[in-house]
């Protein structure tokens, strides 16, 4: 893979897993405490720029549903969730402790409902 190759599926990992729980470039900016812009970040998603560790690690923590491994496709697998399964997580990650309580009690009563 060469290096515009690698920027675009890093970019391409990047739009998904923001997608996936429906957040816009803004959101996400925020979510990172503005410490990466939305201009960069949509900069990373073009493939314009690539993303180095310590931005992946501050983007997956916001994100709260991909590793820095995943995000900078130095694996070869996709992620096994898929976007509803990543977007659940993400809420769970986001709640109180008795938000965390609330979804698993309701995961109890789909499951067994």
């Amino acid at each position: 893979m060469n290096t515009k190759e690698l920027n675009d599926a890093i970019g391409q990992r990047l739009r998904e897993a923001r997608q996936a729980q429906g957040l816009s470039l803004a959101q996400l900016s925020e979510r990172t405490g503005n410490e990466l812009s939305k201009s960069r970040i949509s900069n990373y998603e073009q493939g314009i720029r690539r993303m180095g560790i310590e931005q992946a690690q501050t983007l997956t923590q916001a994100l709260g549903t991909v590793s820095p491994v995943y995000l900078l496709c130095l694996d070869d697998s996709a992620p096994e969730l898929s976007p509803e399964e990543q977007r659940l997580i993400g809420n769970f990650r986001a709640a109180d402790p008795t938000g965390r309580l609330r979804v698993l009690e309701a995961a109890e009563e789909a499951k067994n409902g």
